[in-house]
């Protein structure tokens, strides 16, 4: 099961999940409970400006609950493929 997390509303999150066709749960984490449980809300900078966001993160959670690979700072043109891999290796 795939499940995606973001600070943004769920108004928000279903207008993108439709707009990109996307076939997997789009959770909201308005409040960053989610976020700071997996310690993925972090100070970021742009432009040397300071501000708190959610670490583009990865997390592979085995059957029993346990978190199996992490993948930190992820890429989006190269992550679904990292991902496919861990997952072969991980049921191999």
């Amino acid at each position: 099961m795939v499940i995606g997390c973001s600070p943004d509303s769920p108004k928000k999150l279903a207008k993108f999940r439709e707009k990109h066709n996307l076939p997997f749960v789009l959770a909201s984490d308005e409040d960053h409970t989610i976020a700071q449980a997996y310690d993925v809300w972090v100070q970021k900078k742009m432009f040397g400006k300071a501000y708190w966001g959610n670490e583009r993160t990865t997390f592979l959670i085995d059957p029993d609950g346990n978190i199996a690979r992490v993948f930190r700072k992820v890429k989006p043109k190269t992550h679904a493929e990292q991902v496919l891999k861990a997952l072969d290796e991980l049921t191999a």
